[in-house]
Formats: structure tokens, C-alpha cells, sequence
């Protein structure tokens, strides 16, 4: 009996023993394994996105509702409001993350008689919204187009509301006489913030969201659209048929060659696009019989980062910066039209500037934190340390800086007859200045639709199941568009492609 017992401790032993090792290395893996997982999150840091957020490419199916090609601010937005009708829709994104130009908008949202304006007791109309974007289209905006935009502002910031995306924090940009500028609560950055939200959205909603998904071609059949080709991770080609597509693939800011046919005159100028706006959208359209406007009005923004070509947003000025010259003084309204600011630093003989602000103007705009993250701020504790940094006159630089001091507590700019984002002065320690120079920013031309935003034809009529939204299109804006009317745009017209083309759908 005793001998059992000895026996049957060692069996227990051993077999605690054998626990013992596996537990160690089961232990041994785990450490492996989390070293592997840290370095796939790194990689994942490192790149900006986790492709495991969108779609896997076995999801793929050879047919849908509606087909979305591009997956910025307006194709994410017809999106979701499509699948809202009852539609089965799916986005095809070219590049690897989502996001296109809309992750790069800074300023806000311009829109009209909103209830966050309500709220903050500004008093606005949509005939003020529409006569001072006619005006800053120089009166060749399409006005049936541009009278929908402004009316349809207001209800786009409620959705957007509606689904988690607040932009309760209002200013102003150039162009415009009221504060309608919407941006995030924390007046950060409008884009990143706009994005993330929407993809959430068309996550939680089960919409299939295919990056590195190239479209080449739009198919048709008996003068229908029925699909398109598409090529994924730069390899296999699939066609994959819709009853209707929308085309949000954004404008052609960064194709040298489509500008230079057009504007031979910008050769050589910095560009503020994503790499993936090259008119992909356009060229497929027009291969279908639609035309094109306006492809030659390409709007230079006046202040870029030269050095990385990014984009110093107009909240900046909106919020009370001023520009000035190398010689610090002031030499435009700051918050004049872009095309009339752009045109005032390429007359200087350096074809550049700084803005300048101080701490008041950096709490304001949230945005400053990234421009100087990336390098881009000049800060000194004084005035004249502030002109010693920027290589600028001190004492020049000081009396700028007193004179527009003086005309934001008189309210009037004796200079320049500046009359917005005069709210607060420059005087709070520390300052601040950025260098910029003009930039391509946005081509105001693209493909002709109308307000249900139909891809038209030469001869005016729709294209049948083909519908555009966002800067892929053209005429809304005119000549020149006023900063804060894109985000609407895309919001407003994207929203209004998801609806008409599920309307169509259901029709059919």
C-alpha cells in the first residue's frame, strides 16, 4: 500500500513536472508572439492605418447595388445614405488608407442658418451664403447648383451631427462676412477628424470598403452603365457589376501633366493633394460622353509650407493672423479671396510671406500643434526676437504689429480695409510665424452634373446610372472658391449621390 502511494506520488509529480514545461513553453510563444504583435503595430504606426479596418479581399462579391469609386468625404457619405435607402453598395478605394483629400481639409465646413449658429447667437442667411460665394466665384458659379449647396448646408451639418460628427466650433475664412466656418469642438483640423468619423460609420454599418482597389475602366451595356474593372493590390483584375456607380475620385491637384495642358502658368508650383488625386474620375467619364467645365480654373492657395508642401489652414487668419512681408509690413487683407491674397504674394519679389500670431491665435486653432510638430513655427518670447528669427526689420515688425493692434480695437483697417477675424488682437506672449508661399490647392473644373447629381452628357442629358460628387465635379464653385465650400460640398452633394442613386436603383 505504502509502495502504491510512492507510485502514484511520482505519477504526480511527473505529470505536474510535464504541466510545468508546457506552461513554460506556452510562456516562451506568448513573449514571441507579443513581440511580433508590437512589431505589427509599429509597422501599422508607421504606415497609418491598419488595412485589417477595411475589407478583406475574400469578402469581394461579383455584384452590388451600387458601386462607389473613391473613398473620401463624398463617397463615404453617398455611402452611407445609400445603404440608409436599402441598398447594397461597396467602395473601391485606390490608395491603401481612406481618406483622399478630405484627410488633408483643414479650416471647417461652411454652412448656413445652422442651429450651432443659432446656438452661438450668429445671425446668417443662405441668400448671405449664396451671394458671397457667387461673389467670390466672381459671378461664374452654376447658380442652380450653387443655390441647392447653400440650402441644403444646414440639414448636412444635423447628419453629420446625427451620426456623431460635431462641428459646433464656428469661425470664419476669406471671402466671407459671417462666422459660418464649422469645425470640430476642440477647433482642430476639420479632415482627419471628418474621416475617422465616417469610416466608423461605414464600418458600423456593414458597407465593404476595398483599399488598394484601382479602377480603370466604367462598363456599360445598351448605353447603361453596369460596372466596373478593377484592380486590386496592383494585380488581379476583376469585373464587378452594379445597377448604378458614383464616382467620388476626387479632382487632379496632383497630376503635373493634366495642369500643365490647362494652366501651363502653375509649371513648377507646390501642390497641397494626396498623391492619389491624379483626375482618374474624370478621364473615365469623359470616356462615357460626359463633359467637362471650368478645367482650367485651379485655385492657388496662398498659404503652403513650401518646404513639405502642407497646407496652413485659413482658421489661422480666420482666428486673427496677419500676413507680412520680408520687409515686416503688412501688404494685403489677410483675409481678402484667395486668388486676390495669392495675387498679392506673387508680387512681392521673394514670392513669399509669414503669418504671424501669438499665443491667443495658437489656442484657438488646434491645428498649430501638428504645423509645429512638423516644424514649422517660429516662436520667440518677444517681438523683436520673433523678427531676429524670421530675418525680418524689428522695429518694422513692432509698428505692424501696434498699428493692427490699434485697427482691431477701432474695428477698422485704415490699411487694407481687412473687416473680418478682428475679434482679438496679437499681443498675448508668446508669438509666433509660419513661412509660406502659394500652393495648387484645388481644381475648381471637373465633370458636369446636375442637382441629382446625373453625370451630363454634350447634349445635357444624364448618363444613364452614372452619377459624380465632390472635386471630380465642376462649375459649383466658379472661378475661385471660397475656403470651407469643398468640405460642404462633398458632404452635401455626397450625401445626394447616395440618395439618387439608391432612387435609381430602386427604379430599375
Amino acid at each position: 500500500m505504502k509502495k502504491k502511494s510512492v507510485t502514484a506520488l511520482i505519477l504526480i509529480l511527473s505529470v505536474m513536472l510535464v504541466i510545468a514545461g508546457c506552461g513554460s513553453n506556452g510562456n516562451n510563444n506568448s513573449s514571441e508572439n507579443k513581440s511580433k504583435d508590437n512589431r505589427e503595430a509599429k509597422t501599422e504606426a508607421v504606415s497609418g492605418a491598419s488595412e485589417a479596418s477595411y475589407t478583406p479581399l475574400d469578402q469581394l462579391k461579383d455584384t452590388y447595388d451600387i458601386i462607389i469609386v473613391g473613398a473620401g468625404g463624398a463617397g463615404m457619405s453617398a455611402a452611407l445614405e445609400a445603404k440608409t435607402k436599402g441598398m447594397n453598395p461597396v467602395i473601391f478605394e485606390k490608395m491603401p488608407v481612406a481618406g483622399g483629400n478630405t484627410t488633408k481639409s483643414s479650416s471647417g465646413m461652411n454652412a448656413s442658418e445652422t442651429k450651432f449658429q443659432k446656438e452661438q447667437g450668429i445671425t446668417d442667411s443662405n441668400d448671405l451664403f449664396y451671394e458671397e460665394s457667387l461673389k467670390g466665384g466672381h459671378d461664374t458659379n452654376d447658380k442652380e447648383m450653387l443655390r441647392f449647396f447653400v440650402d441644403h448646408s444646414a440639414s448636412a451639418i444635423d447628419w453629420l451631427d446625427s451620426i456623431g460628427i460635431k462641428l459646433n466650433n464656428i469661425t470664419i475664412t476669406g471671402g466671407m462676412n459671417e462666422k459660418r466656418t464649422h469645425r470640430p469642438e476642440d477647433g482642430s483640423a476639420v479632415g482627419q477628424y471628418l474621416v475617422k468619423g465616417l469610416v466608423n460609420n461605414v464600418q458600423e454599418q456593414g458597407i465593404p470598403l476595398f483599399v488598394n482597389a484601382d479602377v480603370k475602366e466604367i462598363t456599360e451595356q445598351d448605353g447603361k452603365v453596369n460596372g466596373v474593372k478593377v484592380i486590386f493590390n496592383q494585380a488581379d483584375e476583376k469585373t464587378i457589376t452594379a445597377t448604378a456607380v458614383v464616382v467620388t475620385t476626387g479632382g487632379f491637384g496632383s497630376n503635373k501633366e493634366m495642369i500643365s495642358e490647362v494652366r501651363p502658368d502653375l509649371d513648377g508650383y507646390v501642390t497641397t493633394n494626396q498623391i492619389g488625386s491624379t483626375g482618374d474620375g474624370i478621364k473615365m467619364i469623359e470616356k462615357l460622353g460626359g463633359v467637362t467645365v471650368d478645367m482650367d480654373q485651379i485655385q492657388v492657395h496662398p498659404t503652403v509650407q513650401q518646404e513639405k508642401s502642407y497646407l496652413i489652414g485659413e482658421a489661422v487668419r480666420g482666428e486673427g493672423a496677419i500676413l507680412v512681408s520680408s520687409e515686416g509690413k503688412r501688404f494685403t487683407n489677410d483675409l481678402g479671396t484667395r486668388d486676390k491674397v495669392t495675387a498679392a504674394i506673387n508680387q512681392l519679389p521673394e514670392n513669399s510671406a509669414f503669418l504671424v500670431f501669438d499665443s491667443g491665435v495658437k489656442s484657438r486653432v488646434k491645428a498649430i500643434e501638428q504645423y509645429e510638430k512638423m516644424g514649422f513655427v517660429i516662436q520667440a518670447d518677444s517681438i523683436e526676437t520673433l523678427a531676429g528669427e524670421m530675418g525680418v526689420p524689428g522695429e518694422q515688425l513692432q509698428k505692424t504689429l501696434d498699428t493692427w493692434n490699434s485697427s482691431v480695437k477701432g474695428k477698422e483697417d485704415a490699411e487694407f480695409g481687412r473687416t473680418t477675424g478682428m475679434d482679438n488682437d496679437l499681443s498675448s506672449a508668446p508669438y509666433f510665424a509660419i513661412k509660406i508661399g502659394p500652393g495648387v490647392h484645388y481644381t475648381m473644373g471637373g465633370v458636369k452634373i446636375n442637382t441629382n447629381t446625373e453625370v451630363l452628357n454634350k447634349e445635357g442629358n444624364p448618363i444613364t446610372g452614372l452619377f459624380a460628387a465632390g472635386e471630380v465635379t465642376g462649375g459649383l464653385h466658379g472661378q475661385n472658391r471660397i475656403g470651407g465650400n469643398s468640405v460642404a460640398e462633398i458632404i452635401i452633394f455626397g450625401r445626394q449621390a447616395g440618395i439618387k442613386s439608391a432612387e435609381f436603383v430602386k427604379a430599375n
